[in-house]
């Protein structure tokens, strides 16, 4: 069935809403998390915000404009823009590379700056999403439908390690793991998949010693209190104080210098602090509407590029969210990976969003599927 032939319709508009919802809460808790960093830093407690408004804006406009392209046009992007990514991810590896805290994840100057790491998780789902298409009738076959894909996903996790970022290299393995799934992959290949990743995952562990200690702390954190277990800590003490209704909006102690990242990866156990279970509730609630809406559309979809482009954009972000969300309650080692639409970030929210802008494009042919 030929999309650019067909009558659309209005996008999904719970998927919409939910997305708004989901960003005007982000912009809130950057505000009330940042603001005490930002004054003492900057003499601005408004610094953080301005420019996640600023980005929030840019990342609307071009979810419209995105939204508004019929999406089996972009297919002739798909492989230039994998291309155009990989070769950032390389420039990070360079002096034009930069750091901070000990990664070197970003291009760019001052803060006009983003990260490859985000436009590639992106690429990588339109370009699977194309490449699987056309080898369908073979997915199958581990040499010809499987390896490829498998062999792509272990350069770019290889080339996103050395930053170091092993959440993000977790998210796009997951993310191909998933559209393989759909695609029809046969489930013994997949538990092989599965296998070799934990054991990649166990041997990046071993080749650095902070994640060994991550990992060791992660399993008794109160016995590292003082070093590797304090951030999962102080997270917990964050989670707790906020009871059932939280300590009330602003009233946060632990963004007060005891908890480390609480405006990026840990922004939602202020959250949680503030706005208590009530609130951590919603924002989980919101993240399986957008789950499900996401799903409905992958399933809806009039062709087989759309319907993997929409299963590989929401599970990239559904799955981050997870991780993000399960490290800030313990339940997951500390990684290093922001929450969508939440935690403050100019490239994560304007590629998520343009994310966002993929999904609600299939959206308005589903009616007709």
């Amino acid at each position: 069935m030929n999309t650019l032939r067909l009558k659309k319709g209005p996008p999904d508009f719970v998927l919409f809403v939910t997305v708004l919802g989901l960003l005007g809460i982000g912009l809130i808790m950057v505000f009330s998390s940042s603001a005490v960093t930002a004054n003492v830093d900057y003499k601005d407690a408004y610094h953080f915000f301005k420019r996640q408004l600023l980005w929030a804006l840019i990342g609307i406009a071009v979810m419209i404009v995105i939204m508004k392209i019929n999406y089996l046009r972009l297919k002739d992007f798909a492989v230039p823009l994998m291309v155009i990514a990989l070769i950032c991810l390389l420039l990070v590896e360079t002096p034009l590379g930069l750091g901070a805290k000990g990664s070197t994840r970003w291009l760019g100057y001052g803060w006009a700056r983003f990260a490859p790491s985000e436009l590639i998780k992106l690429a990588m789902c339109l370009f699977l999403a194309k490449t699987m298409e056309t080898k369908l009738p073979q997915i199958k076959s581990f040499t010809k439908g499987v390896l490829p894909f498998l062999l792509i996903m272990a350069v770019v996790c290889a080339i996103i390690m050395a930053q170091p970022d092993l959440g993000t290299s977790f998210v796009i393995a997951g993310t191909v793991f998933f559209m393989l799934l759909v695609a029809g992959a046969r489930w013994s290949h997949l538990s092989l998949i599965a296998v070799s990743g934990l054991a990649a995952v166990f041997a990046a562990i071993q080749m650095a010693d902070y994640r060994a200690e991550r990992l060791i702390a992660f399993l008794d954190p109160w016995k590292y209190s003082t070093d590797q277990g304090y951030q999962t800590i102080q997270s917990l003490y964050a989670l707790g104080s906020g009871g059932l209704f939280g300590m009330g909006l602003g009233r946060s102690r632990q963004k007060f210098f005891y908890l480390p990242e609480q405006h990026t990866d840990f922004i939602f156990a202020i959250l949680g602090e503030e706005l208590g279970f009530l609130g951590t509730s919603i924002v989980l609630a919101l993240f399986l509407l957008f789950l499900w809406r996401g799903f409905k559309i992958a399933v809806k979809a009039p062709d087989t590029f759309g319907s993997l482009l929409a299963a590989g954009i929401t599970i990239s972000i559904a799955f981050q969210a997870a991780i993000n969300i399960g490290v800030v309650c313990g339940a997951l080692p500390v990684t290093g990976i922001t929450l969508p639409f939440i935690s403050y970030g100019g490239s994560s929210l304007l590629f998520t969003l343009a994310g966002v802008g993929l999904l609600l494009n299939i959206s308005r042919y589903t009616h007709n599927s």
